[in-house]
């Protein structure tokens, strides 16, 4: 398979790898809470990002590349955005219509097209565009804010408190993402395994130190249980470690909105879980949307 098409099967593997990790810290959001759930992520999935580009430098023989000023700004600002990101989702959760703003977060795929568009530079073919937004109406049908009138509430909706938040939200995994491969762009010169490897364990060390340090000041208790969690915070920490690598090395080869576009495939995934492992049964409203979900999935993967 030549480089270029190397990210379509490495971004399945990172939706694949995500739905897993999503389904561990799932288990442990009821005992950790779910900045420590987050915790969980980054802390017991550094020492596998290290393993990760350990193996790359010395399985691969590629250098580990010297970082640059540019390099620093590009991943500093996506490592905070995607803890913002995170908080922004957050604070959905706990407004009273919070369905609406988790709608209006899924907008992230449109925004990422655009931020990587202004920011990097990152072309938008009209195939891509038409993908994009198949993919964003279907996600939008499978998570309504109103699902006896789904279009109606998120247009009537936009301009209220809850979906501005959850429009924040979606813009800032969307700036995560284009930060992510504008730091792996930024190592002129690495090959993009190496380039990806060293920006995932430099974003996780900063993601670490930030959130781990947030909460041994506000609430060091939920520090000693993420620490006593840790058999099956290993699990979890690796699959988001999998995940992340996956995610990193797609965009280090590709423009951030195909990948993120091909990676609504995880939805799929986690409906064949639904229906398979809970006998879960799709309403037509989550057909249609499944529908253009895949539509827009196939269109990005054979856009060439």
């Amino acid at each position: 398979m030549p480089p270029e098409s190397l990210w379509i099967p490495v971004t399945i593997w990172a939706a694949f790898a995500q739905t897993l990790r999503n389904a561990a810290q799932r288990s442990l959001t009821e005992a950790l809470g779910t900045l420590g759930a987050t915790l969980v992520r980054f802390l017991y999935g550094l020492p596998f990002a290290a393993l990760w580009l350990w193996l790359v430098h010395a399985a691969g023989g590629l250098e580990i590349p010297a970082p640059t000023l540019r390099f620093g700004a590009w991943v500093v600002i996506g490592a905070v955005a995607q803890i913002v990101a995170t908080a922004l989702l957050l604070r959905v959760m706990a407004e009273r219509n919070f369905a609406l703003g988790v709608a209006y977060s899924k907008t992230e795929i449109i925004q990422v097209a655009v931020f990587g568009l202004v920011f990097i530079g990152d072309p938008v073919s009209a195939v891509a565009a038409i993908a994009i937004v198949l993919g964003t109406l279907g996600v939008l049908l499978l998570s309504p804010a109103d699902k006896a009138r789904p279009w109606r509430a998120l247009l009537a909706g936009w301009t209220s408190r809850t979906a501005l938040i959850g429009l924040g939200s979606g813009a800032a995994f969307a700036l995560s993402a284009v930060g992510y491969r504008g730091a792996a762009l930024a190592l002129d010169g690495a090959p993009f395994l190496v380039a990806a490897a060293f920006t995932l364990l430099v974003a996780q060390t900063i993601q670490t130190v930030l959130l781990g340090g947030w909460l041994a000041v506000r609430s060091p208790a939920v520090i000693g249980r993420v620490f006593r969690a840790w058999r099956p915070s290993l699990f979890a920490g690796f699959m988001g470690a999998a995940a992340s690598a996956g995610w990193f090395t797609a965009m280090a080869i590709e423009p951030v909105a195909h990948v993120r576009t091909l990676g609504l495939v995880e939805l799929v995934f986690s409906a064949i879980v639904s229906r398979r492992f809970f006998r879960e049964r799709m309403t037509r409203r989550e057909w249609a949307g499944m529908l253009l979900l895949v539509a827009g999935v196939v269109i990005i993967t054979l856009k060439r």
